[in-house]
């Protein structure tokens, strides 16, 4: 099954309708590095990512990973490890996974880019937590409850149509 992003305030999955919010600049087919937009198409779906001082492990059939204190997401298109799960150093810089905030409490990767990385075409981009339904830099953004419950319903043959 599909889940699809409708008129880019919400998710569907089967018969479930998840208000959410996307990219400041809206959806595009030809995103880049911070461009702000969600990257339009066809997606799987990557692992799940949560923060277990802050969060029960979720229950899915996806693959789960806890995120650590150096836990990173690489932005940075001229490293070798672009759009890849990194630890945080001098040497590599990216997105911290490990947040004050709670937007990164609870992770699901969308498969974006990450195959066969192309540089600067854009990276780190998740369905990911949100309060107040605020713009995000690119990725898509829902409640916490609304996160766990679709983590329940999807598996690993699921993908996310963003049109």
């Amino acid at each position: 099954m599909i889940i699809k992003l409708k008129n880019k305030d919400k998710l569907l999955y089967d018969e479930f309708v998840f208000k959410c919010s996307i990219g400041k600049n809206g959806l595009k087919k030809n995103k880049i590095e911070g461009d702000k937009s969600t990257p339009k198409g066809l997606f799987s779906l990557g692992k799940v990512y949560y923060r277990p001082d802050r969060i029960d492990k979720p229950n899915t059939k996806l693959k789960i990973k806890k995120i650590t204190r150096k836990m990173g997401w690489c932005d940075d298109s001229k490293n070798k490890k672009y759009n890849k799960e990194i630890l945080l150093s001098k040497k590599n810089k990216g997105e911290k996974l490990f947040r004050s905030d709670r937007i990164y409490d609870l992770i699901l990767v969308i498969n974006y880019n990450t195959k066969k990385t192309i540089k600067n075409k854009g990276s780190a981009i998740f369905i990911h937590l949100t309060e107040n339904y605020k713009p995000t830099l690119g990725c898509i953004a829902i409640q916490k409850n609304d996160l766990l419950v679709l983590l329940k319903l999807i598996d690993t043959k699921t993908k996310i149509r963003i049109s």
